[in-house]
């Protein structure tokens, strides 16, 4: 059973996970609809996190893994580039790879679509070289 304690820190851990997404989302220049749709928050949820108005929210297991992945997507583009050209604007960069097929990263993850997040995870995961 969780205590009270336990609860509110869970909260504020997703709060500071969510803004720190929602940070990065603002530096690949994804717009407030891809955001909402990557994340699976509302509209009012995620402008409370660009806005910084958040300091604990409750969140369900399917939004904290897209907030995970999208924040490993992150940590494997500042592994693989230096510049923050690259590092910022790999996801908006067309990509003709097998699964991208001349679309570009922020495209396939802005559809909302689980997998799709996923998919752009491992892929980008897989330039750093990791294993899967």
């Amino acid at each position: 059973m969780q205590t009270a304690q336990n609860i509110a820190q869970n909260r504020a851990a997703a709060a500071a996970g969510l803004k720190a997404a929602v940070r990065i989302l603002d530096k690949w220049r994804a717009t407030g609809e891809q955001g909402e749709a990557i994340l699976r928050v509302s509209h009012s949820t995620y402008a409370r996190a660009r806005r910084g108005d958040i300091t604990e929210i409750k969140l369900d297991s399917d939004q904290l893994t897209r907030i995970s992945y999208l924040l490993n997507i992150h940590a494997s583009l500042r592994v693989i580039f230096d510049n923050p050209e690259n590092l910022y604007g790999f996801v908006n960069m067309v990509n003709h790879n097998p699964y991208f097929n001349g679309r570009t990263p922020l495209e396939i993850m802005g559809s909302g679509d689980f997998a799709a997040l996923y998919e752009t995870f491992k892929r980008v995961d897989s330039l750093r070289g990791g294993q899967w």
